[in-house]
């Protein structure tokens, strides 16, 4: 049998919503998609975690309270 691995519930993480936004950016020729936040003022993007399935990025929305994501090429 297998066991889902009990453990901690995810600690929510928060970031600062004034001046950054989340930010999925993703690559057109090869498919790489990195989820990160980008200054809003600036424009410095900041990676947080390189993204290999929808079960990863549904993650990293939860991990932070997200609910959509804007795409960048």
């Amino acid at each position: 049998m297998f066991w889902k691995k009990q453990g901690k519930p995810e600690k929510q993480l928060d970031y600062d919503r004034e001046n950054w936004r989340p930010v999925l950016k993703c690559s057109i020729c090869n498919g790489e998609r990195v989820a990160g936040f980008k200054n809003i003022r600036t424009g410095e993007f900041k990676e947080e975690s390189f993204i290999r399935s929808d079960e990863e990025l549904e993650a990293f929305k939860r991990r932070y309270g997200i609910s959509e994501m804007k795409k960048e090429y």
